[in-house]
């Protein structure tokens, strides 16, 4: 695949949690929907695609999380019925270009830019101070 998610763009993606990958496990139990979160463009002319995972599940208090107010989700065509939060404390880290987990039909909305930087700022703080951990689903 060569072109697919943008930054700020909802997708169903199979996220694969640490706990999972921890337990041996190397494919995401079903799809759920991701926040793209970044794209960087890698030395070997590859795009590394990093996905946050959105959860209806209250984090616990020792987890990083921003919760998604109700016109974000209605915005990115997510679920207004029930609070949903994205885990900034982990997130899935894959090739765009040769990746078997992205689908062109699997994109489902975005979010604002305005909510979307707000996002990105706490990730990228989250990452600074080494409390996002990468689970790699490239096979590299």
């Amino acid at each position: 695949m060569s072109e697919g998610p943008q930054p700020g763009e909802v997708w169903d993606y199979p996220y694969l949690w640490a706990r999972q990958a921890d337990h041996g496990e190397t494919e995401g139990r079903k799809p759920r929907p991701c926040a793209v979160a970044v794209l960087v463009r890698l030395q070997s002319g590859q795009t590394a695609i990093l996905f946050l995972a959105i959860t209806s599940q209250r984090p616990a208090s020792d987890r990083r999380a921003v919760e998604v107010p109700e016109t974000e989700r209605r915005r990115a065509g997510l679920s207004t019925d029930q609070p949903l939060w994205i885990i900034l404390d982990e997130h899935n880290a894959d090739r765009l270009e040769t990746s078997f987990n992205l689908h062109p039909e699997a994109r489902i909305g975005a979010f604002s830019p305005r909510y979307f930087t707000q996002i990105k700022q706490a990730f990228l703080t989250a990452m600074k101070q080494r409390h996002s951990r990468s689970v790699r689903r490239d096979d590299q």
